[in-house]
């Protein structure tokens, strides 16, 4: 599923036109990526929770040359799925 499929639904579902439907979605992405960047945790009940994580920095390799590379430290995304969800799916 893609973001325009996921539009879709929510329009059905919500009985909304695609352009609201749109700014729904784009409302509900912009309000988890604003959290996540103040560094707090979003925990959506019977979903999941998305939190961010440190990654080290570390050494790698250019898989096509060998080349030793330099991976810089991150700040990267977690998602931990809910009960529900891992339930439906099992």
């Amino acid at each position: 599923m893609n973001k325009q499929d996921l539009v879709a639904v929510v329009a059905e579902t919500g009985e909304l036109s695609k352009a609201k439907a749109v700014e729904v979605v784009d409302a509900v992405f912009g309000a988890i990526g604003g959290s996540l960047k103040a560094k707090q945790e979003v925990r959506l009940l019977g979903f999941g929770t998305f939190s961010t994580a440190r990654r080290k920095a570390g050494k790698g390799r250019n898989p096509r040359t060998g080349e030793e590379i330099d991976i810089p430290a991150a700040t990267t995304v977690r998602f931990k799925p809910g009960k529900l969800l891992r339930d439906d799916l099992n």
